[in-house]
């Protein structure tokens, strides 16, 4: 629970409705340790004092046999003094009992055998959509008050008129009078009026930040579907790209040996050749597959993907961005057109975005290096700049890091951000992993053009976690965590899924600012370590030519070293 709902617990009133006893002083108990007020009272007591109660939630057993609580749902939902009272009936009967609760006006029905996290979850839901509904009223008597009094002023602005009309020659005090009144009057209809518009301009501010950060938010459905079109392409990628250049290799190496047994006359020589030029290249590919195959084994527990969270806030009031509400099912209000409600106020949760990157452990108290642009994602990011054109601004809520074989993540905090390149360094308390950190190497011919180079990161970040644990566990895990991308995070650390991706490569240009290689990477992988033929990080990975797989780029990894000194 959060410290807002805690706050408001304290002050909200439960009544509890059942025939049974023993389970009436459960349910007390279990609500009371909630921080909630509670009173209860027989379904059999009749219904005297429901309108005295004040209940913000009412909680209604259904599940003693022959007891009958459709007057006391009638009774709460249907009377103008307790409309705003929240009804959640424990029923045990079929789906059909349960529907006709519903219909009855029921706000909630639980089905036998739920388990308390579950009700006090539906309770928190209920109570919040109250709120919601109770700040909306407040609203929107304040705003028709606001009328009233304007059409007041504007009424006793008529009266004045026709009065300064009649009353034209009195003295100079009772036209100053008049004229006073005037200014009140215009005063008044100037302040309804700023701020109607004051909320229409937020409504629209937040509208225009917001979509543009609605494309990138997955929905459980998308999740599933998501992981399941890039299972199917890693599948085509795999069998496409396994040990491609050495089964060519191999082929081309026992071709030349069958022309040669066959006599190739006065070729013989040229064939023998090519066959020692084959099986030199042969011999360097089945080498690189073992560094790649060692650096893997000895590095890739210290790599981990980062999850960054980030909220936004008004520039002028501090005040963070928020959805007006949550629905039963969990879901933001939405407004007639099916759009998300969005407010600078109120006590709903924040409107979060969320982006995955790569890091990697750089030294032995725990500082992770990474990009620039993973820590802080608005850095260079249109869609993100522009919210802050509407008058918000990006903030980092929070950023975890997520290691192989550990089944939590860590919390990290931005250490310090690089003014050369895109390079940052993070840092928190991983004191129980006990981790190695990576070897590095900023020597002049650490990075040599032509050399072979390994990259390792976390490339489409979550997604291609999910497209790795396979369909019956994904399903699990969506339906779990309701696509929540925290939860999500959480429960594949649990599973122990969280692994990286492995590409090899060469190097193809080594300039001043700037590795060139060809080993692929997309969107997910920037922050991953580059490792050459010695097994030592030369750069880390930081852009991708998007269409063109020959040209990705890593910054050289002595512009990191000035991040990493104590």
């Amino acid at each position: 629970m959060s410290p807002e709902e805690t706050l408001a617990s304290t002050s909200e009133k439960i009544l509890i409705v059942s025939d049974d006893a023993a389970a009436r002083q459960r349910l007390a108990e279990l609500l009371a340790s909630a921080g909630y007020e509670i009173s209860a009272a027989g379904a059999a007591e009749g219904l005297p004092g429901v309108r005295t109660q004040a209940a913000d939630l009412a909680l209604l057993d259904a599940r003693s046999p022959g007891i009958d609580l459709d007057p006391w749902i009638s009774e709460l939902k249907g009377s103008a003094a307790t409309s705003a009272t929240r009804v959640v009936v424990l029923a045990a009967g079929a789906a059909a009992e349960r529907a006709r609760h519903l219909d009855l006006g029921a706000d909630d029905v639980l089905p036998a055998g739920y388990e308390p996290a579950e009700l006090l979850a539906r309770v928190r839901v209920q109570l919040r959509a109250k709120r919601v509904l109770d700040e909306l009223r407040d609203k929107t008597r304040l705003a028709e008050e606001g009328q009233e009094i304007a059409h007041t002023a504007f009424q006793a602005l008529a009266v004045t008129e026709k009065m300064t009309r009649d009353a034209f020659s009195l003295d100079r005090m009772l036209k100053i009078g008049v004229t006073a009144v005037l200014l009140i009057a215009v005063v008044m209809a100037g302040i309804f009026f700023l701020y109607s518009r004051r909320a229409e301009k937020e409504t629209r501010r937040a509208y225009a930040a917001i979509m543009q950060l609605e494309r990138g938010v997955m929905r459980q459905e998308d999740l599933v579907a998501r992981s399941r079109k890039m299972r199917a392409e890693m599948q085509q990628s795999e069998a496409v790209a396994t040990d491609a250049q050495k089964q060519q290799l191999e082929k081309q190496s026992e071709e030349l040996r069958t022309k040669m047994a066959g006599g190739g006359g006065g070729d013989v020589a040229k064939l023998r050749q090519q066959l020692v030029e084959t099986n030199v290249r042969l011999k360097r590919v089945e080498e690189e597959g073992r560094v790649a195959q060692d650096i893997v084994r000895s590095y890739v527990s210290s790599i981990c993907l980062l999850h960054v969270v980030v909220a936004f806030r008004d520039k002028q009031s501090g005040q963070r961005l928020r959805y007006a509400g949550i629905n039963p099912q969990g879901e933001p209000l939405q407004d007639s057109e099916g759009k998300p409600i969005f407010t600078l106020e109120g006590r709903g949760p924040d409107v979060r975005a969320d982006f995955f990157g790569t890091g990697f452990l750089a030294t032995p108290e725990g500082t992770i290096l990474t990009n620039h642009h993973v820590v802080e994602p608005w850095w260079e990011n249109d869609e993100l700049n522009q919210a802050s054109q509407q008058g918000l601004e990006a903030v980092i809520s929070e950023i975890t890091a997520y290691f192989p074989n550990a089944s939590r993540g860590y919390r990290v905090e931005i250490q310090k951000i690089s003014s050369e390149a895109d390079l940052a360094a993070v840092r928190g308390d991983l004191g129980d992993l006990k981790l190695p950190p990576l070897a590095l190497d900023a020597g002049k011919d650490a990075a040599v053009s032509g050399q072979p180079l390994v990259s390792i990161g976390y490339a489409t970040g979550l997604a291609a976690i999910l497209a790795r644990a396979g369909e019956d566990t994904v399903q699990q895990i969506v339906a779990a965590t309701a696509g929540n991308p925290k939860q999500v995070m959480a429960e594949l650390a649990r599973r122990n899924l969280i692994r990286p991706l492995t590409t090899q490569g060469h190097i193809g240009d080594v300039l001043k600012d700037k590795i060139v290689y060809d080993a692929q990477t997309t969107s997910g992988g920037s922050g991953g370590p580059l490792f050459n033929r010695e097994g030592k990080v030369v750069g880390v990975t930081y852009a991708v030519v998007r269409g063109f797989g020959g040209s990705n780029f890593g910054v050289p990894i002595r512009f990191a070293l000035p991040l990493l000194s104590r």
